[in-house]
């Protein structure tokens, strides 16, 4: 990915979402592109036009917080988009230089913490959505992911291993995917903005770089999504599954940073107790007891193509 390429798809792609309605400027005749014209956003912004156009195109090294402030609430981006902003001016100064980093490994302790959360689903991924490590519930929630794993990555499901199953890869290029996810376009916008998220942060990450260039030479729903350089953050919500075993799963998720270990995130699901919801996590778990940890699935089926049918 290009920097300069990456920093002037983004602002244009925010510019173009505003319209002057929104932001109390006149619609001025007809227009050649959707939404604000960079003049309007310098206006906003309170800098010259020749010094925002420098900026969209990419020339974003040494500028101001306070400079990026003021454009960020120019073009009224969230807290995602601005932090996206930010990452791109910090990254922009640095040498480039793809690099490929170890898998990070999974410290004794994280496992005892996610073998201790012997109720709720819990597991850790990294910025790649790879998942490095998951209690018995997590590694039954998402059993599918770990039996289709790609070619080359282990698919046993044992939680005293690091799995590489990859969510993303799993999401986009395997059959099995468009059923396990219940509500499959929002959970595919949901896995392209967070990769493109980390790719703002990391943008010189081979591992990260490699899995994005063969989502998009794969899959053109991808593709079309990754055009759109939307963001997000990601720490709280409710999603729903279509486990191939037990059937519809909704819960509620928490999702955080483990700050002693960069670059890795915790995600625990939940339910309210007497539910249907926390009934199916019961059934789950009881599903999840009849797993053999050394059971072998690389028999199964792994890596096929696209599918052409998604739910709506």
């Amino acid at each position: 990915m290009d920097h300069r390429d990456e920093i002037r798809a983004f602002l244009a792609s925010r510019r173009a979402k505003i319209t002057p309605e929104q932001v109390g400027l006149p619609a001025g005749g007809r227009r050649r592109v959707p939404g604000l014209r960079r003049e309007e956003v310098a206006v906003l912004a309170g800098v010259s036009t020749e010094w925002y156009t420098r900026l969209e195109r990419g020339h974003i090294t040494g500028v101001s917080d306070d400079v990026l402030d003021a454009v960020a609430r120019a073009l009224r981006l969230d807290d995602a988009e601005r932090a996206h902003l930010f990452d791109l001016a910090r990254t922009a100064g640095t040498r480039h230089r793809t690099r490929r980093r170890p898998t990070p490994k999974i410290r004794p302790g994280l496992q005892r913490m996610l073998d201790a959360m012997t109720d709720a689903p819990a597991i850790i991924r990294n910025g790649r959505m790879d998942i490095l490590a998951a209690n018995h519930l997590g590694h039954a929630m998402y059993w599918p992911v770990y039996r289709h794993a790609a070619p080359g990555q282990s698919p046993r499901p044992d939680t005293t291993r690091t799995p590489t199953a990859n969510i993303a890869r799993f999401q986009f290029l395997d059959a099995a995917g468009p059923d396990f996810f219940a509500d499959w376009n929002t959970a595919a916008d949901v896995t392209v903005a967070l990769l493109r998220t980390e790719a703002g942060r990391d943008p010189y990450n081979k591992d990260l770089t490699d899995l994005i260039g063969e989502l998009t030479t794969r899959s053109a729903d991808f593709r079309t999504r990754w055009a759109q350089h939307n963001v997000r953050l990601h720490h709280s919500g409710t999603k729903t599954f279509h486990h191939p075993a037990i059937g519809d799963l909704t819960l509620d998720y928490e999702s955080m940073d483990l700050h002693a270990d960069p670059g890795l995130h915790l995600t625990v699901y939940t339910t309210a107790p007497d539910t249907s919801s926390h009934d199916a996590l019961r059934l789950l778990a009881s599903w999840a007891a009849t797993l053999d940890p050394t059971d072998d699935q690389s028999d199964q089926p792994q890596d096929t193509e696209p599918p052409h049918t998604k739910r709506n």
